[in-house]
């Protein structure tokens, strides 16, 4: 039989998974507050006959963030509190010998923000909405416990399931490390799905090399003489000289970075004053820079602290940079890659597979990256019919269900490829 014969999807658990998604998504939790789908993972992995670990990652530890920096920091953190990750293992039983071991993960939290989909399952919890695909890889990682779990005589080996807490900024996958996921016995390579609607429901995309970017966090606070409007020259305009720090930050990436080199760096927000007759004492900037190259990283962070106080003392101001620095660069695996790609064409055919191309968003499944050798796959869920265009963290994103299922099979064949299956 051919790969696409052996791992099926049967229509029940098509319409499970269909279901589930929908129960996830009415119900979002926002990074590591996500209890009740917690708990929804631990039912079904214990009706599915799969032994796991609840409460990985709560033990409170700073995440990935300089500690120091957090403290100092006006930018809201979030730590660890809930432990809710949860890892599955499923081992082997064809017998033949201890066998490697896959990592297969799946993020759980949702986005603080307000849904404006008008549809049966839309969220219902005010300020909270799953507009990055969650539920979906969620869904999708119980799916693939319960047909690994009916194939487990195929394989030596090992499976570990990596249900995790706070994606969104909180770091949740270096907090599951910390506890020890990728160890006893440790993984060998890790996989991982995310839905784009870049491609139409049911293809799927992945490609060698930087495939997410460093995602680093400033905040900037200036402090200078505040006065009357109409007397600037008593004063020292924290405003005025807060835009001048925002111009220069420009010319990092226009002007020293080698164009071949990808780099942004965005100051989202200027915070300073309360009256239009009077010059603020302080004016705060916050924004992002991303990065693939580590190089460039360090770079831009070097430069940054060296012009912001001198541009705030040419002006007889003040100025503190705090620099946060986020998610490293996520690296996709050359052979890894081409597995999942092989793998892919075969289940699904070279018309459904794509090369994709990076962006510039930030993913802590890096983490998992830096230390086993694995990759990330797109998996398209974009229907135009349905109007199911919008990309994530959009609040009328939403995915086409049909592509659950595809993801279930490009999960398993990936994970039961690589541990050598008789399939």
């Amino acid at each position: 039989m051919s790969l696409s014969e052996t791992i099926t999807v049967t229509p029940e658990l098509d319409a499970w998974l269909r279901e589930t998604r929908r129960m996830i998504h009415v119900n979002p939790e926002l990074l590591c507050e996500e209890v009740a789908t917690s708990e929804l993972v631990q039912k079904h992995l214990k009706e599915a006959g799969v032994t796991f670990r609840k409460g990985v990652g709560g033990d409170g530890r700073p995440l990935y963030m300089d500690a120091e920096m957090i403290k100092r920091a006006q930018i809201k953190t979030f730590p660890i509190t809930g432990g809710t990750g949860v890892l599955a293992e499923i081992r082997g039983t064809r017998g033949a010998g201890p066998g490697k071991c896959v990592l297969l993960r799946a993020d759980m939290d949702a986005l603080p923000m307000d849904e404006i989909n008008d549809v049966e399952y839309k969220s219902r919890n005010p300020g909270k909405m799953h507009a990055c695909g969650h539920d979906c890889h969620t869904t999708i990682l119980m799916g693939v416990a319960e047909i690994l779990q009916n194939m487990s005589h195929l394989f030596d080996g090992t499976v570990k399931l990596m249900f995790q807490p706070g994606e969104e900024g909180a770091g949740g996958a270096v907090a599951m490390i910390h506890d020890g996921i990728l160890d006893n016995p440790p993984v060998d390579a890790a996989f991982a799905l995310h839905v784009s609607t870049e491609h139409p429901a049911g293809h799927v995309s992945t490609g060698p090399g930087p495939h997410a970017a460093a995602a680093d966090t400033i905040e900037i606070n200036v402090t200078g003489k505040g006065g009357h409007a109409a007397f600037p020259h008593t004063t020292i305009d924290a405003t005025y000289v807060a835009a001048q720090i925002l111009i220069a930050l420009q010319s990092i990436v226009s002007r020293e970075v080698n164009p071949i080199d990808t780099a942004v760096v965005t100051i989202s927000t200027l915070h300073a004053g309360t009256a239009s007759n009077v010059i603020p004492q302080t004016a705060q900037l916050t924004g992002t820079v991303r990065t693939y190259n580590p190089e460039i990283r360090d770079l831009i962070q070097q430069r940054m602290n060296e012009m912001v106080p001198a541009i705030a003392a040419a002006h007889r101001a003040e100025a503190e940079l705090i620099y946060l620095r986020g998610y490293p660069a996520m690296v996709n695996d050359p052979a890894m890659t081409q597995l999942a790609t092989d793998t892919c064409v075969e289940l699904l055919g070279a018309d459904h597979v794509h090369h994709g191309a990076p962006i510039m968003a930030g993913e802590d499944f890096a983490y998992v990256l830096e230390r086993a050798p694995g990759c990330m796959v797109s998996l398209g869920v974009r229907n135009d019919e349905k109007g199911m265009i919008y990309p994530p963290h959009h609040p009328r994103f939403d995915a086409d269900e049909d592509a659950l299922a595809v993801g279930v099979r490009v999960l398993s064949a990936i994970a039961l490829r690589y541990l050598g299956a008789d399939i």
